[in-house]
């Protein structure tokens, strides 16, 4: 069974910095294109970052460009998330899902049933 599970949430002061986990099971996560996404309250989910295959090119949203770098660990099927610089509007929850194609550089996430998300975590940054 595929399934994908968000770690290292919290709770952190503005100027902070949290690294976000997303272990993989039932698959092989360098097989497959990885993506973060985030909600934040009253707002529609949006696409964060990612990281492709085979080469690893990695993608950010303009509005975590140079603060945030995904990476991903083939021997532990682990995707990360550093987040440095964290602003009270990087405040929502972040999911992590596969297989997400990047369009026009908008990232998009599985539709229910073809791919998987993670249950999502809480990201706070206060002021």
């Amino acid at each position: 069974q595929v399934q994908l599970v968000e770690s290292g949430g919290g709770l952190v002061q503005a100027g902070g910095s949290l690294r976000l986990s997303c272990a993989a099971s039932g698959f092989t996560a360098d097989g497959y294109a990885i993506g973060w996404f985030r909600q934040a309250p009253g707002k529609e989910r949006e696409g964060v970052s990612c990281i492709s295959v085979p080469g690893g090119t990695t993608h950010y949203a303009d509005s975590v460009k140079g603060r945030f770098t995904i990476s991903r660990d083939n021997h532990n099927n682990t995707v990360y998330l550093q987040m440095n610089s964290l602003k009270p509007e990087d405040t929502a929850v972040y999911y992590c899902a596969t297989p997400v194609t990047l369009v026009g550089g908008t990232l998009f996430g599985p539709h229910e049933g073809l791919g998987s998300w993670g249950q999502g975590i809480q990201v706070t940054v206060s002021s």
